[in-house]
């Protein structure tokens, strides 16, 4: 009973089963239905299968055997092991199907009965059956795992309709939250005196490193502002660019509303993932927006949207150098038609590690802006490298660069660089995460990290991660893979399992660079190179919260693209590493220490 409370505590299940889970799993599948290894070889692919067991033989370690490559399975794919439609889950679940007598069948398609087919004959129920949509958690899973005698955890987790999250919602006061640290105090102090000082035309930037706190500092900013006007049903719109980003904004105005003694609750909008408001709803409050939701309103024409930016009393975008897309030039377009080309205060958000950084300059001359950051004690100390005040005070953490260095030289063509020179096109990705003794050497380099750490990986393709993931869970270190379509619920719980130290690796391609936070990560594996500056600093950002902030007072990066050049020129890295200006260890040098 213990278990099952836990398991089923705030509506969810883990993902990740039991070490008792996976014995009883393996002798059930192996040793009592004898499946046959060709099932769970067409589940990791043939071509993985042996890219894993050269791997393994490369680092003396004994090849997969039938019982290591379905250990292998059950860690990797946890809950989802017999979800999905592909032909080689389908045709695990028919085969387990035709090991049940006709009795057993049969009582199972009269409760969980296919629509539109009478089948009468016993020997037609395992292939009908495998192909009935799988939908996790739900009551044919369950009743398919439960009839197998298989642990309950591989029916699935259940994206439950209570877990939906509400397109509204109200937030009432009372709730503490530590203070602001001094140098967010005077950020907030300077962002109120703009807004005082310029109303309606405010236009400002501002700039403070990943983990320093920016969006606590501009929602408490901004709910000053915008307090006795919400009561004037006025909008305060929050633009992110991600479900995750949108969620974060959203927790951090309902600690700071919560925190206030407002004697009104806050309404609060969610304007994202296709959730709808509808027009009665509308009294007033926050509304915390997708730019993909908006844009996709925009050219809808939306009355709700029309009727929130008419009355929109300020606009916060986070991650402001996405602002000169066309999507938001299409947006204050429509803002301006309807304020009469008066439009509102706006405020970019950035985490940009300088004053001087031409990516900030450039957005405060697109917005004609008012460039805002924090001031330091001793300016004249810092001026040149303030990030070595927020390390020195324990706000960031203090990074320790390792880049790998080995491995033929890549020189990186037009071809291999998308249009804007910013990014490393994906044909490319793709060669290095083939490159078996580039794999090699990250795997062996993971190997080394001591075991209980946090490890964050960032992997060249989806496919490269996943392999990668794999690896390390034959290995017998557990990891856990998240991609673009891991089901929100599937990825909440190894986010949350990577924070509790239940895993050690979590990989990923483009998915954890903004709206994660893992305070206690410690170490970082970069093995996706990149020419753009911002999407390094959001993937090293996951780690650089320092003690004062809950974080870690030293967190180790490991880079893989040292041999890889632009025109001759070393990758992103290069300018984090000057502009943070730390000591580069090489890979090669005897002694070092991951």
């Amino acid at each position: 009973m213990t278990l099952i409370l836990h398991r089923l505590r705030g509506n969810t299940m883990q993902s990740f089963p039991s070490e008792t889970e996976i014995e009883k799993s393996i002798d059930i599948l192996i040793h009592k239905f004898n499946v046959p290894s060709q099932l769970f070889l067409a589940m990791v692919g043939k071509e993985s299968f042996h890219r894993m067991n050269d791997v393994l033989t490369a680092m003396d370690q004994p090849k997969l055997t039938d019982e290591r490559l379905l250990r292998t399975l059950l860690v990797s794919k946890g809950a989802d092991l017999f979800a999905g439609s592909d032909d080689a889950t389908r045709k695990l679940r028919a085969y387990l199907l035709k090991q049940l007598d006709d009795e057993t069948l049969l009582r199972l398609l009269k409760r969980n009965p296919i629509k539109g087919k009478r089948i009468q004959s016993p020997s037609y129920v395992p292939n009908a059956l495998a192909k009935k949509k799988w939908m996790p958690g739900s009551v044919w899973p369950r009743d398919f795992i439960k009839t197998l005698g298989l642990p309950l955890i591989f029916s699935g987790v259940k994206n439950a309709a209570t877990q939906a999250k509400e397109p509204i919602m109200d937030i009432h006061p009372r709730k503490k939250v530590p203070p602001l640290v001094d140098y967010q105090v005077g950020l907030k102090n300077r962002m109120l005196e703009v807004l005082r000082m310029e109303g309606d035309r405010t236009r400002c930037v501002v700039t403070l490193p990943t983990g320093g706190g920016k969006t606590r500092v501009a929602v408490e900013s901004f709910i000053d502002w915008m307090q006795p006007r919400f009561n004037e049903g006025k909008y305060m719109i929050w633009i992110a660019q991600s479900q995750e980003l949108c969620e974060q904004a959203i927790q951090c105005i309902t600690d700071m509303w919560q925190n206030r003694e407002f004697p009104e609750a806050l309404r609060v909008y969610r304007y994202f993932s296709g959730a709808e408001v509808k027009p009665n709803d509308l009294i007033g409050g926050v509304v915390v927006a997708s730019i993909q939701q908006l844009y996709s309103r925009v050219k809808k024409e939306d009355e709700v949207l029309d009727e929130l930016l008419s009355n929109c009393g300020a606009m916060i975008i986070d991650e402001a150098h996405h602002a000169t897309a066309m999507s938001y030039e299409q947006l204050f377009l429509r803002a301006r038609e309807l304020t009469d080309n008066q439009l509102f205060p706006i405020c970019g958000l950035t985490a940009t590690p300088g004053r001087s950084n031409e990516e900030t300059v450039a957005l405060v001359d697109t917005f004609e802006a008012y460039l805002i950051h924090p001031e330091l004690p001793e300016m004249k100390k810092y001026n040149d490298n303030p990030l070595r005040y927020f390390r020195e005070q324990g706000y960031l953490a203090t990074p320790n660069f390792l880049l790998h260095q080995y491995g033929k030289k890549y020189e990186l063509t037009e071809d291999e660089l998308d249009g804007s020179q910013e990014e490393v096109h994906t044909d490319f990705l793709r060669v290095l995460a083939e490159d078996e003794e580039r794999n090699f050497h990250i795997i062996e380099t993971m190997r080394n990290i001591p075991e209980g750490s946090s490890t964050l990986v960032y992997g060249c393709t989806v496919e490269h991660s996943a392999f990668l993931s794999m690896v390390m869970n034959a290995l017998g270190r557990k990891s856990a893979c998240i991609t673009g379509t891991t089901p929100k619920s599937i990825r909440q719980m190894h986010i949350h399992a990577f924070k509790n130290k239940e895993i050690e690796f979590l990989f990923n391609f483009g998915v954890l660079t903004t709206g994660f936070d893992a305070p206690k990560t410690d170490h970082l594996l970069i093995t996706r190179p990149t020419s753009s500056i911002i999407l390094y600093e959001q993937m090293v950002g996951r780690g650089l919260r320092g003690p004062r902030f809950g974080g870690t007072a030293e967190c180790n990066i490991i880079d893989f693209s040292g041999n890889i050049f632009n025109h001759g020129q070393p990758l992103a890295y290069a300018r984090f590493v000057r502009e943070w200006d730390l000591e580069v260890k090489d890979s090669q040098m005897e002694g070092v220490r991951i």
